[in-house]
């Protein structure tokens, strides 16, 4: 803190949080025309626990949360299951610079209980479950997916 300009904060609240008000806010008239749907957001383990030097990403995935809870409640009824999925460190082109680095990514992969990051199909095996019939009692859940390198429920 301290050094964070306003505009690195609001970019990264308009992406992430903004942005998935945007597409839900688009979605759910169609959803609730059609009786029903899946809402399934992306947030993070940032938004969890929170993350040193990038409160501004933590902020925003924290908020994810709390929006997906909120909107799942309120959407439930009308047939609209809506939950998230929150990733820890996954082999993106968003983590690339920082897991190219031999030393990082050691440092990494010690702090993650199965000793890995995360492929990306593993995240979407998550994701591809919570959009079938076998998660439709599923509500406002936040699955998280880290190799255990954020224990919460």
């Amino acid at each position: 803190m301290g050094k964070m300009t306003e505009k690195q904060w609001d970019e990264t609240i308009d992406i992430n949080l903004k942005g998935t008000f945007l597409l839900c806010n688009a979605v759910v008239p169609i959803m609730k025309k059609q009786k029903g749907g899946k809402i399934i957001n992306i947030a993070s383990t940032a938004g969890q626990r929170g993350e040193p030097y990038y409160s501004h990403y933590a902020a925003s995935k924290g908020g994810m949360i709390a929006f997906t809870k909120a909107i799942a409640a309120e959407l439930a009824p009308s047939g609209i299951i809506v939950n998230c999925v929150s990733p820890g460190w996954v082999e993106t082109d968003m983590s690339s610079h920082i897991l190219a680095n031999r030393r990082k990514l050691s440092e990494i992969n010690k702090l993650i209980p199965r000793g890995r990051v995360a492929s990306p199909d593993e995240i979407a095996g998550p994701v591809v479950f919570l959009a079938s019939d076998l998660a439709n009692h599923m509500v406002g859940s936040v699955v998280s997916v880290n190799g255990g390198s954020v224990l919460s429920g």
